[in-house]
């Protein structure tokens, strides 16, 4: 059973990785680290999303092991917020990368807490409807 946790942690990991790479690729001409922006609050939202949805749904724990720690884990990126605020503070004012870091940190963790109350939503109103059916 463990191999197939860890198999899922490393499938999920790859796809994040990979739709990561995409993103950042697509916003490369922009000369502004917004790809991790985007990948960092889209990757909050939905790990919070899929917090609050298994708090009511029971799914198998290499599911929330590959999507969470896999997939999250790897569309995700504090690496590369630390690199891109180096390198915005290297090359602009001190403003830059106060801007960047607070874009990222408070919209991480609105997004998250907005993504984990909806799926809490969701997730009640699906177990509601699985009492009901039976």
């Amino acid at each position: 059973m463990k191999w197939i946790i860890i198999a899922a942690v490393f499938i999920g990991g790859a796809a994040g990785t990979y739709f990561r790479y995409i993103i950042n690729f697509q916003t490369l001409f922009l000369g502004y680290p917004i790809g991790t922006i985007i990948e960092n609050i889209l990757g909050s939202f939905l790990l919070g999303l899929f917090a609050g949805l298994i708090t009511y749904i029971s799914l198998k724990e290499w599911v929330k092991a590959g999507f969470g720690a896999g997939f999250c884990g790897g569309f995700t990126t504090m690496s590369t917020l630390a690199a891109d605020t180096f390198f915005l503070a290297g090359i602009h004012p001190v403003v830059q990368p106060l801007v960047y870091l607070s874009i990222s940190l408070i919209g991480g963790l609105t997004f998250a807490f907005t993504g984990f109350f909806l799926g809490l939503k969701i997730g009640k109103k699906q177990k509601s409807r699985e009492v009901t059916i039976r």
